[in-house]
């Protein structure tokens, strides 16, 4: 590639000491789910190929980075179900409004949030996009 043909694209700061990179059918469309669900703020992303794919979304949700990309299975990276992990919102009393803005962004509620054994509240939802997402925070006193 030529000096002409370089593009500078803008660096975020990435926030947080592990970050999650989520592989999804759709990196848009999350995105824009992730906004309305969980109140992700997008800070990047790469332009879409000519398949409406990304190679990059960057947002930050509750205080961290959140990374999304598409699937590209002719460059040896296929879609895979989401599977195997859960998504941790650790959240403090506002816990009953990001679950209700959640559920009413069209997740789907696999465990009602209630207070669990180790003392704090806590649910897990489904996103339409197959990923398990929970919430957790400690009981109001």
């Amino acid at each position: 590639m030529s000096e002409a043909q370089k593009v500078e694209y803008p660096s975020p700061k990435v926030l947080g000491g592990l970050i999650a990179y989520l592989q999804v059918d759709g990196a848009f469309k999350a995105a824009e789910f992730y906004k309305r669900a969980f109140g992700a703020e997008q800070v990047f992303a790469y332009p879409p190929d000519e398949n409406g794919r990304s190679m990059h979304v960057h947002l930050y949700v509750n205080g961290s980075s959140l990374m999304l990309c598409d699937a590209y299975p002719e460059h040896g990276h296929p879609h895979e179900k989401a599977q195997g992990y859960t998504m941790q919102l650790i959240l403090g009393d506002d816990i009953d409004a990001w679950w209700k803005r959640a559920v009413e962004a069209g997740c789907e509620v696999v465990v009602p949030l209630d207070v669990m054994f180790w003392g704090d509240r806590w649910g897990q939802l489904r996103d339409p996009f197959g990923v398990a997402w929970a919430m957790n925070a400690p009981v109001k006193k």
